[in-house]
């Protein structure tokens, strides 16, 4: 209930910064061209809030928070007082309007540069990209990658985080499916290139397939299978188990690791499993039976029998790393920070009208409350960073030439700019309801994907 109700806030509280940023962006160009603006609303729907400005402008709050708008005055909309004409929409020049259009966009992109600036600043810190296991006959094992290697760089891209490799992985993935990899191997660098079939790409793209896909994962720290907390229901519980008792074995097969303890629950959903446990100075076998449930992160099918660590995995210093510059340098990774992110998820759309891309990717209100949550958890930082790369998203969704969306508007404009006059009115009708219709397919798909993901 508490999660729920963190989510929630943290989802109200992202979207509502984001429309804000991305509307002010809108309502203060047109301020400035000299637009007649007439509104300010946060949220569709009827007004929960309303005020009139000294300025003329209304400034509301609506019942529904899934977005907001900017009213201009319009002709085409309704009447415009005559001493209101010439600041009217329709009647500026074309180049004031596109100016107006992609200013939304432009907002959320700034956001997201002064979000990474003061990340930067801060201190933004990661985990090398070092690989700790890589699986038989695969496709980083068929390149030579080892276990140890670690990736200096990824299609000629340096990397220093394990963040920042998968995202140069995922984009080379979408590209061509050859994938150049810089490793460094003791004290030698070398060059490996793993080669993904076209059959196998598009799976790959989907949410945290991109490991299972090539067949390596990265190193993680060590921690022992002794359990911690026990939930009292729990199949763990039921079957005996009590904290303090230290994994052995699952099924004959030894375990050093929690995590492979972990996995191995998680890969038998439904299944009896048997457990040698040291509890004390006794050895002890335990049947436990994983109950299946749904992975509140992916929606797959997963084993669970209801305990927690003993202890708390913690990366050894020499893994850790920590980017931090002074503010003319931050603004340096900011700005590529915000356009590499900015130009991945506009190849990701792309390649997702083409079908090079799965479209599992499109994530809905539920995922995004989710992700919301966990980094509002995580700390302010984790928060800015989910903000900036939620305000990339919305951007450049707003850019698709569809013309219910700013990018369709802008196309319109163009058209009149290249003919010398407005598009016909049943053109410009016919847009809108094809814009409206797709819209309706890809919020659908949102939704969808977000039930399969929550339940499966």
């Amino acid at each position: 209930m508490k999660l729920t109700l963190v989510m929630l806030v943290a989802f109200l509280v992202a979207i509502g910064i984001l429309i804000a940023v991305h509307e002010f962006g809108h309502f203060w160009v047109a301020r400035r061209l000299g637009f007649k603006v007439l509104r300010f609303s946060i949220g569709f729907g009827k007004p929960i809030l309303l005020r009139r400005g000294r300025d003329g402008v209304e400034y509301a709050l609506g019942a529904i928070p899934l977005g907001g708008y900017v009213k201009l005055a319009d002709e085409r909309e309704g009447p415009v007082a005559p001493a209101d004409l010439a600041r009217a929409f329709n009647r500026r020049p074309v180049w004031q309007r596109i100016l107006v259009l992609v200013a939304g966009a432009g907002a959320n992109f700034l956001f997201a540069l002064l979000a990474y600036w003061i990340l930067f600043m801060h201190g933004v810190p990661g985990v090398r990209p070092l690989v700790g296991t890589v699986r038989p006959d695969s496709v980083a094992s068929h390149a030579g990658l080892l276990a140890g290697d670690e990736l200096v760089a990824v299609g000629g891209r340096p990397v220093a985080t394990r963040e920042a490799a998968v995202l140069e992985l995922l984009s080379q993935v979408v590209d061509d499916g050859r994938i150049v990899l810089a490793v460094r191997r003791g004290t030698s660098e070398r060059e490996l290139a793993l080669i993904v079939p076209e059959e196998r790409r598009r799976a790959l793209t989907e949410p945290g397939a991109w490991s299972q896909g090539l067949g390596f994962a990265f190193s993680e720290p060590h921690l022992a299978p002794v359990l911690g907390a026990v939930v009292p229901d729990g199949a763990a519980a039921a079957a005996g188990l009590e904290p303090g008792d230290e994994v052995l074995s699952v099924d004959g097969r030894p375990v050093t690791e929690y995590l492979d303890f972990r996995s191995i629950v998680r890969g038998h959903p439904g299944a009896t499993l048997l457990l040698e446990v040291r509890r004390g100075a006794s050895h002890l076998s335990v049947p436990v039976v994983a109950r299946a449930t749904r992975d509140p992160n992916d929606g797959t099918l997963i084993g669970q029998i209801g305990v927690e660590s003993a202890g708390r995995a913690a990366f050894p210093p020499e893994m850790l790393t920590l980017a931090r510059f002074g503010p003319l340098a931050a603004a340096g990774s900011a700005a590529a920070a915000t356009w590499s992110k900015s130009a991945l998820t506009a190849t990701f759309l792309w390649s997702m009208v083409t079908g090079h891309v799965s479209l599992k990717n499109v994530s809905g209100p539920i995922s995004i409350a989710a992700y919301a949550g966990v980094s509002a958890l995580e700390g302010p930082a984790a928060f800015l960073d989910f903000l900036a790369i939620i305000s990339i998203s919305l951007g450049v969704l707003n850019l698709l030439p569809i013309p219910i969306l700013d990018g369709g508007q802008i196309a319109y404009q163009l058209a009149e700019g290249v003919s010398g006059r407005p598009l016909p009115e049943r053109v410009q009708v016919l847009g809108q309801q094809l814009g409206i219709v797709l819209l309706i397919l890809l919020m659908s798909l949102a939704f969808y994907n977000d039930v399969a993901w929550r339940f499966g």
